[in-house]
């Protein structure tokens, strides 16, 4: 037995079993299609074709089997003479010399018993529920390969429901049942020893001609060794359709049990006991053959006993009352087949016995699946449990009892919902709190509700259980809630039919009586009781929902609830387990963003940020939108007559870890949704509710199946027409979902040319349909290829008719099927092509498009806010390259500067600096490419791709164009500096005069008073000189009181003492040259202690390390914190001023808060850094001038060259000293050395938060730098409300906007005609029908269509939103007196302020900046 689970790759998997969730993904052999497999192959492929409802599943070619079919041929060339007939032809015949070359190919029904037998109960289930929508016959006695334990499947059985009609009298009865309990007649198939006939076969033959229902030997690909299918009873149903060839006029099952029955006893057991009729199929037997007593015993039996005889060949013989026998000898299957049918039919008429399927539990020593699985028992007890507490109630009242959250104060908020997105009333803001006044009422109200016992019990059993356990409890669930309403269901649909076709017929006579309008109120009446009565597991997940919801927005939980936030959890595993989840209320045609939001917020927390494949479908109700999708990915969204999708369901189906890679996608988030033009909505559908509800769809999915069914030219027209237009919104939004249009039920979908002619009229109407959305829509579009990307050749599916026949007994057709696979593969590569979506995106794409459908103008409303928040990332990231690029030209440009001062260049090409430069923006280059390229948004990114490549490069000329225009100014103000060299000659010129006169004082060198008495008539006769020199008599104030400062004079004096003690020209040297060093030393230092410092607050500084828009944010929040009405005015009418305020304050704190533990040791680390490049370039220069042998002006000019970038410091400044007796190098490096040090020390001990401000360079402070980097971006402000444009470029492309706008009586707005400011807000007032006056003209304008206003009105894009915008709202509230003295207006009357505003705290309002900047 070991051997066919080996042979087909299975071994250990009847122990560790196979689930659901291992077939339910897209797999690469899912997508594959071939006309032959390898044995591994065959179970995959097996359960593949199976759940696309493919019947040829059982009828899969094995590769081994293609080689079998080859003609073998030996090497026999014998002459025509020698030709042997018998050795040739009839000498190969040796059965046990072919089975020794060849092994048999694997068993189709092998292969399904195999399957059958390696899954879990979930799997189990749906491969028999599949089976069954095949119409196969189905196991219903399954013995233990391995242990013969006979087990009965019932859990297998539960979702299974057969329809039939059968007449009543004069009356056509249509019944539905789950057939697990539907009562009927069974016909029991067996056999003693072997037969010539099939039994399988001539079963088949009665149930249906053209289906094998049962596998046989002579179908396609059987095989002589079968190993799994003895002793298993397999069981099928006919159901009649009332037709003229029904063959029996009742619903009628029929066991068959595979082979010898005197092997099976306990199976011939219970079947016989349980039948109706038992049909033998005997060999020739005698008295003493070992089975004649089984089969006198059925033979004396009062059950009808029918014996097919293989040794007999005589027709139907009545031997007595409900005993027949049919020979089979020599006589044709049909002949057989008709007259067994007859026999069937006559026992049937006398026998009362019905089969009841959960009746086959009852018999002991069998396994039934339900008992000894704890886990699905202990689901079954809990689902009991529930439905107990409905037994009490009417069902009609059922809902309103125990699903109280969603019913009238549900939908009330939702049409309220809809209301406060169109305002109507005089004062919009007041209209608007009004209806949220009247909205947190409702979900105040809905909170009192008390959780009924029937939801309390279904949290408490979906907290309790593990994830087996709630997956057999809901699956229970399901199922005894369909058992509990069928029947009050089916009476309901059955008057609701005969009356929609009174009202149909009355209409079609013109009746414009008051009959018409009575049928009309009664069939709107049974409609809502058909709505009330209609209660699934789907209605007990929208209650949860509404109950967290009503939490939500209350803040706080129930009384009977311990955690709300724990709900979405749940419906989150359920998403996982595969269970669809309402993504729309059908009964309110609403979307419940909160709890949607919540569930997809745990989906992410459970999964990952998983990416997603949204796969919608649309078309009219009842076209085969529903099982289309489940026959492409095996799911099992509702599809039963009465039970159509109301809204709109999503499910999730796993891609496989080989798959992701090719398609780029984790999941297909399929979205199944109910039917346009509903006739469940008859009378209150409408074209506009499908304009909506199409818009929805088409806009969430990356593809959308629109699916058309039959040749119905009006229907298709209708459809085309809402297709057309949602996709034309898609377009003037900038989405671009994609479509596919699945045309189902065509007839000869093979005939090449018949489609082509479809296709050429399709597009022929698409076009027409263009042109007429176009008008509607007010845009210019002649062709449906001029709306979306399409290619009629593609992207249009023609799919053959469902059924293989008639229902209820026909098969789904294998060409349906085929079709479903080419599409399934068309969906894998378009998926592959397409657009990736987060999950976190998906979240925010509802919400987008549900708030834009909301508000009348969809168009003009919609908001995408995935798009506008990775435009924002895009802005971080631009101004971190922009950054980059300014930071390094700043370095760039210092040392440019120093080299200008020192005379090293003497001009500055755009060329130089842009080579210099090329490093950095090949840096950023490549930065930005990554970013287009690989961010998890790069397809929504490429959209601003070039525009920001343009952006950068125009950046780049401009800070080169303005480096060189700066280093050009200070090359023409060098030569306005003269003068300064003149002082500075006549400084150095002191040194030798000093020198002069301490010669003349050697020999007092020791007498200090002496020294000191000379040097002070020294200073003051030369300083007098110096003062009166024509060229210096001009230069400011400010710098000759430098020159004459005391701490000039203090450097002079230690020079002269040197000379007076004898000290070396060297060491003289040395220690001016440190004199001159000091000052460039420090200027340096500062220069480049701000530019580190301002690349440090641009990484840490929260305030400062991001965009203007982040900017702007923490202005607000430290407004809100000083509460200084000053500073807000000053904020909202001259922002850039207040920005600059800001930044500068941002910047002084930072460096009083960081100074010791950032500013100081980066003023130690620069200064050190400077400290060891002079020495580096003393110690080179010294090297230089002995390796030339070379004097002091070769040291000095050495020197100065090698500082010249670092520090403004050059021969020159040391004019006027001579140095011609300088010869020892070795003691000037000395001597700088350690005058230096001393230096270095000075310098730094002066390093603190007091003179760091004082020190710096102006164009070179922190602060400085990032006001021009910050503010150079727009300042347009919102002509309504004064809202600064987020957009960081300044002169931008397109329209102006902002995320938040105010509130207009903040820039003075007032309703013309009195004193009472406005306050509407821009955002509200664009969704109403109301009118502002432009400025001071009488021209009024629709808020609607303000752009028509022109001038500053026209470049602004303002979108509805009715978002809460707390902050603003708190700010009118907090400053209203301050606002009204300033304005000189009040809040009263029009311009009075709601009073919900007043409940905005300081800290809800701070807080909201985060969600909404």
């Amino acid at each position: 037995m070991n051997n066919i689970f080996h042979k087909l790759h299975v071994e250990g998997k009847h122990l560790n079993k196979l689930g659901a969730a291992d077939v339910l993904q897209i797999t690469e052999h899912s997508l594959q299609s071939h006309e032959f497999y390898s044995e591994e192959e065959l179970i995959q492929t097996f359960i593949q074709k199976l759940l696309m409802m493919n019947y040829r599943a059982r009828y899969i070619k094995t590769k081994e089997t293609n080689k079998q079919d080859h003609t073998q041929q030996t090497d026999n060339d014998f002459s025509e003479e020698e030709c042997d007939i018998f050795d040739d032809v009839f000498g190969n015949l040796s059965p046990s010399d072919k089975a020794s070359n060849q092994s048999d190919p694997v068993h189709p029904m092998d292969v399904q018993m195999a399957v059958f037998h390696c899954a879990d109960g979930f799997l189990k289930q749906l491969m028999v529920t599949k089976l069954s929508q095949c119409q196969y016959a189905l196991p219903l006695l399954v013995p233990d390969p391995f242990t013969q334990q006979i087990e009965f499947p019932l859990w297998t059985f539960r979702q299974i429901n057969k329809s039939w009609k059968m007449r009543n009298n004069h009356e056509i009865i249509s019944q539905t049942q789950p057939i697990y309990k539907a009562e009927t007649p069974m016909v029991f198939f067996f056999r003693f020893g072997s037969v010539s006939l099939s039994k399988s076969q001539l079963m088949s033959s009665l149930i249906n001609e053209k289906h094998n229902t049962f596998f046989h030997r002579n179908c396609p690909g059987s095989s002589r060794t079968r190993e799994l299918m003895d002793g298993v009873v397999e069981i099928a149903w006919f159901c009649p359709s009332e037709s003229y060839d029904d063959k029996f006029t009742d619903c009628v099952a029929f066991c068959n049990l595979h082979g010898d029955a005197g092997k099976h006893e306990k199976q011939l057991q219970i079947l016989t006991e349980m039948a109706s009729v038992n049909v033998v199929l005997l060999p020739r037997l005698d008295r003493n053959d070992k089975h004649a007593a089984k089969i006198q015993k059925l033979y004396r039996d009062r059950k009808p006993l029918i014996c097919l005889l293989d040794e007999n060949d005589s027709s139907v013989i009545k031997t007595k009352k409900g005993k027949f026998n049919i020979g089979l000898k020599c006589r044709s299957q049909s002949d057989v087949s008709e007259e067994l049918r007859k026999a069937i039919n006559a026992c049937l008429l006398e026998s009362s016995s019905t089969f009841r399927l959960e009746d086959v539990s009852k018999h002991s020593d069998i396994r039934v699946d339900e008992e000894e699985d704890d886990d699905c028992r202990r689901g079954r007890e809990a689902a009991h449990q529930m439905i107990s507490l409905l037994k009490t109630k009417e069902l009609r009242k059922i809902k309103e009892s125990f699903l109280p959250h969603q019913g009238k104060l549900w939908h009330q908020w939702s049409q309220k919902n809809k209301e406060l997105h169109r305002p109507q009333g005089e004062t919009i803001e007041m209209e608007i709190s009004r209806k949220k006044t009247q909205m947190n009422k409702i979900r105040k109200q809905q909170h009192e509700f008390d959780i009924s016992d029937f939801i309390k019990c279904l949290i408490e059993q979906m907290c309790s259980y593990d994830k087996l356990e709630i997956m057999f409890f809901l699956k229970w669930l399901r199922f005894l809630l369909d058992e509990h309403t069928s029947a009050d269901l089916s009476a309901l649909h059955h008057k609701y039919h005969e009356k929609w076709s009174t009202v149909l017929q009355l209409k079609e006579n013109h009746d414009k009586s008051e009959q018409l309008e009575t049928e009309q109120t009664e069939l709107e009446t049974i409609s809502e009781e058909l709505q009330a009565a209609t209660f699934g597991l789907e209605h007990i997940m929208r209650e949860i929902g509404q109950i967290y919801e009503s939490c939500s927005s209350v803040k706080k939980n129930k009384k009977d609830l311990k955690n709300f936030s724990s709900l979405p959890s749940l419906a989150a595993e359920m998403m996982i387990s595969g269970s669809p989840l309402e993504l729309m209320d059908g009964d309110a045609a609403h979307v419940p963003v909160i709890w949607i939001s919540a569930v997809l917020d745990q989906l992410i927390q459970k999964l990952g940020d998983q990416r997603v494949f949204v796969l919608s479908v649309l078309g009219l109700q009842s076209s085969g939108k529903s099982t289309m999708l489940n026959a492409m990915f095996g799911l099992q969204f509702a599809v039963s007559a009465g039970r159509c999708t109301r809204g709109a369901f999503m499910q999730l189906v796993r891609v496989s870890d080989e798959m992701k890679t090719q398609m780029n996608f984790d999941y297909i988030l399929v979205v199944d949704t109910e039917g346009l033009r509903s006739l469940e909505l008859a009378g209150r559908s409408t074209r506009h509710h499908d304009n909506e509800f199409a818009t929805f769809v088409i806009g969430l999915a990356n593809l959308t199946l629109i699916n058309i069914f039959g040749e119905n030219t009006a229907e298709m027209q209708d459809i085309l027409q809402i297709v057309v237009q949602a996709f034309m919104r898609m377009k003037k939004v900038r989405l671009n979902p994609s479509c596919v249009f699945v045309h189902q039920n065509v007839s000869d979908v093979a005939a090449r040319e018949k489609t082509m002619e479809a296709r050429r009229q399709l597009l022929e109407k698409l076009d027409e349909m263009t042109k007429l959305a176009a008008k509607e829509e007010g845009c210019d579009a002649e062709r449906f290829s001029d709306v979306i990307k399409f290619d009629v050749q593609k992207d249009v599916k023609y799919f053959s008719q469902l059924w293989e026949g008639n229902p209820p007994m026909a098969p789904p057709n294998p060409n349906y099927c085929e079709n479903i696979q080419e599409l399934k593969t068309f969906i894998k590569s378009h998926a592959s092509k397409s657009q990736r979506m987060l999950l976190k995106d998906f979240k925010i794409h509802i919400k987008d498009l549900w708030e834009g459908l909301l508000n009348e103008q969809f168009v003009f409303s919609f908001r995408n806010s995935l798009e506008i928040s990775v435009y924002r990332k895009l802005e971080n990231e631009y101004s971190k390259w922009s950054w980059s690029l300014q930071n390094a030209m700043l370095k760039i440009e210092n040392k440019l500067h120093n080299k200008i001062e020192n005379e090293a260049i003497h001009e500055v090409e755009e060329t130089d600096l842009q080579r210099k430069l090329k490093k950095t923006s090949e840096e950023v280059e490549e930065s930005m490419s990554e970013f287009f390229e690989k961010d998890t948004y790069a397809e929504i990114l490429i959209q601003w791709k070039t525009s920001f490549e343009t952006k950068i490069k125009e950046l780049e000329k401009n800070i080169v164009r303005e480096t060189k225009k700066k280093m050009n100014e200070i090359l023409h103000q060098k030569v306005l500096k003269k003068k300064q060299d003149q002082v500075t000659h006549h400084e150095n010129t002191l040194y030798e005069k000093s020198k002069e006169l301490a010669l003349k004082l050697k020999d007092r060198a020791n007498d200090e008073e002496t020294l000191k008495k000379e040097f002070d008539l020294f200073w003051k006769m030369n300083m007098k000189i110096i003062s009166d020199t024509p060229a210096i008599r001009d230069i400011d104030t400010m710098n000759m009181k430098e020159i004459l400062s005391d701490k000039k004079k203090d450097e002079y004096y230690s020079i002269f003492q040197k000379y007076c003690h004898g000290a070396t020209s060297a060491a003289i040297f040395g220690e001016i040259i440190c004199q001159k060093l000091k000052d460039p030393i420090e200027q340096s230092v500062y220069k480049n202690t701000a530019r580190d410092l301002t690349d440090e607050m641009r990484s840490n500084c929260e305030s400062l390390n991001r965009s203007r828009s982040n900017l702007e944010k923490h202005i607000l929040k430290t407004l809100a914190e000083e509460e200084d009405f000053d500073k807000y005015m000053n904020y909202i009418k001259t922002p850039r001023d207040h920005f600059k305020s800001f930044i500068r304050d941002e910047v002084s704190q930072y460096i009083t808060d960081q100074f010791s533990v950032s500013v100081l040791p980066k003023m130690e680390e620069n200064i050190e850094l400077l400290q060891q490049k002079i020495m580096k370039a003393a110690h080179e220069s010294t090297e230089h001038v002995q390796v030339k042998r070379g004097d002091a002006g070769l040291w000095l000019k050495s020197f100065t060259q090698h500082l010249s970038e670092e520090l403004i410091f050059s021969e020159k400044d040391l004019s006027g000293v001579k140095h011609d007796d300088v010869d020892d190098f070795n003691l000037l490096e000395d001597v700088i050395r350690q005058e230096l040090a001393d230096i270095i020390s000075d310098i730094s001990s002066r390093f603190n938060t007091e003179t760091f401000p004082v020190k710096l360079d102006y164009k070179f402070r922190p602060d400085e730098l990032l006001i021009d980097h910050l503010c150079q971006c727009c300042w347009v402000q919102c002509p309504f409300c004064k809202a600064i444009c987020t957009n960081t470029i300044e002169n931008h492309d397109g329209d102006h906007s902002v995320a938040i706008h105010r509130n207009i009586g903040l820039n003075g707005w007032y309703y013309r005609g009195t004193t009472n400011l406005a306050i509407t807000i821009c955002t509200s007032g664009v969704a109403s029908d109301h009118f502002f006056y432009a400025g001071a003209s009488n021209d009024k304008f629709p808020w609607r269509e303000y752009r028509t206003a022109g001038g500053k009105y026209k470049d602004w894009s303002i979108t509805p939103d009715l978002s809460e915008l707390p902050y603003w709202k708190w700010f009118v509230c907090r400053f209203q007196k301050d606002l009204e003295k300033y304005y000189n207006k009040t809040f009263d009357s029009h311009g009075k302020i709601p009073d919900n505003w007043r409940t905005y705290s300081k800290h809800e309002a701070v807080e909201t900046l985060e969600k909404y900047i």
